[in-house]
């Protein structure tokens, strides 16, 4: 009994000549790869490789599923931060995650675009490439970089909500008046 904990315990092959720190990074690194795998290739077509995530399903709630899914893609942005990725790489990373959002506001366009696009996918494929051979993380200004483009990001979602309200509020204003 007691040796089976031990084996438990034991370090994985790939783990075993790390130290405890490179050791949580690798961890950190399959949490954002299960995490970019579950938003864009969760699930595959039958008979053929597409494969799509929960990004495209929840999508298909407008603006509450792209606002949703939207978090997790900051998360994934963060994570370029902390594996010290340039902020020119931050950039595109958030471009990334803007394109799929404003597109994805577009009916079945922006879910056909979830389908394709992947922006989380591309982001981890961005922090693999990009990230300090050395692990040295950001500095307090990328993180300051980040933030900003996440509070441009988020008041772009507020805008967005805030137009599709005014629209609602439109039609449902001339349906009452009589004018339609």
């Amino acid at each position: 009994m007691a040796d089976m904990y031990a084996i438990e315990e034991a370090p994985s092959p790939e783990t075993s000549g790390l130290s405890k720190k490179k050791r949580s990074a690798v961890e950190i690194e399959e949490s954002l790869d299960n995490l970019s795998r579950y938003l864009d290739g969760l699930f595959r077509v039958p008979g053929t490789t597409w494969r799509f995530g929960l990004d495209s399903l929840i999508g298909l709630i407008p603006n509450v599923g792209d606002t949703i899914t939207l978090f997790p893609s900051f998360y994934i942005l963060i994570a370029g931060v902390r594996y010290g990725v340039p902020k020119i790489t931050l950039l595109r990373m958030a471009f990334n995650i803007g394109l799929d959002y404003v597109v994805g506001m577009i009916p079945f366009l922006g879910d056909a675009f979830d389908f394709v696009w992947k922006s989380n996918q591309q982001n981890m494929d961005l922090i693999r490439k990009r990230a300090t051979a050395d692990g040295k993380a950001g500095t307090k200004t990328d993180y300051l970089f980040v933030f900003g483009i996440m509070a441009f990001l988020i008041l772009l979602l507020a805008a967005t909500i805030f137009v599709s309200l005014y629209i609602i509020w439109a039609i449902l204003w001339e349906i009452s008046t009589g004018n339609i």
